[in-house]
């Protein structure tokens, strides 16, 4: 396996997103006040994008044409990926979590700590407000196939959503741990989550069934799907107790490898 640094950031790098049809290019949200785009095939930032605040959360529209990035003080900035300038910014009254578009490239979703999904359209009107959760709405993440959307709240719940109708479908309850993180395997049918817990939640989406359990040693940060295959990369908190118990080790799990 190769492995390449990608250097230039000033502070923690908190997310990265990858282009959702170049596979040379992705994206990095930073605590230093910037956003980098970078190539793959040069190993170069190939953009720095100055922002007003600590960012923290970032994603790409499916069009490949916008890059939405929300910093610690909730506001979301709407960049454009060619010009690398601001189109739009929002200032929300509530604390914005996971952001995203729908597949379709016409709506645009966020999660607040009010346990609601907010809508919005791309100028930025709010459409809808849903009540999803009694508690903090962490985490939200569309299938492939466009037909459903799933959130993660702090009441250690994920609910599946239909988009069309924008109604809960059902609930999947097995974690007792606030929901982290989501992905939908490439065919739409398994739904990964995880928490604190130690083990990751893999559903069957048409059914709520629990598929299998991947057991894990600490809590899981990220969890995310191949998008050609059924295999789960996934990362942990770990603590590299070789020679600094203190030290976090950083390593990448795949479950699911033949």
């Amino acid at each position: 396996v190769k492995e390449n640094n990608y250097r230039g950031h000033g502070d923690s790098v908190d997310q990265l997103c990858w282009h959702p049809s170049n596979p040379d290019l992705f994206v990095t949200a930073s605590g230093d006040k910037t956003i980098r785009i970078w190539d793959v095939r040069t190993t170069k930032c190939i953009a720095t994008v100055n922002t007003k605040g600590e960012n923290i959360n970032i994603c790409w529209s499916p069009d490949g044409q916008t890059i939405a990035v929300g910093n610690k003080d909730d506001v979301v900035t709407f960049i454009d990926a060619k010009t690398h300038r601001s189109k739009a910014e929002e200032q929300f009254k509530f604390e914005v979590n996971e952001i995203s578009w729908n597949n379709d490239n016409n709506m645009f979703f966020l999660t607040n700590g009010n346990g609601c999904i907010n809508i919005l359209y791309p100028e930025l009107k709010p459409i809808q407000s849903i009540n999803a959760h009694p508690s903090n709405c962490i985490c939200i993440k569309f299938d492939p196939m466009g037909k459903y959307f799933a959130t993660g709240s702090a009441d250690a719940l994920v609910s599946l959503w239909d988009v069309d109708e924008l109604v809960c479908v059902r609930c999947f309850s097995r974690l007792d741990w606030p929901v982290r993180t989501l992905s939908f395997s490439h065919d739409g049918k398994m739904l990964a989550s995880a928490s604190e817990d130690h083990f990751i939640d893999i559903a069957e989406v048409e059914t709520g069934e629990k598929l299998w359990e991947v057991q894990c040693e600490s809590p899981t940060f990220t969890v995310a799907w191949h998008p050609k295959r059924p295999l789960l990369a996934f990362a942990c908190d770990d603590k590299d107790g070789k020679y600094d118990s203190s030290r976090e080790a950083g390593t990448v799990k795949l479950f699911g490898l033949p």
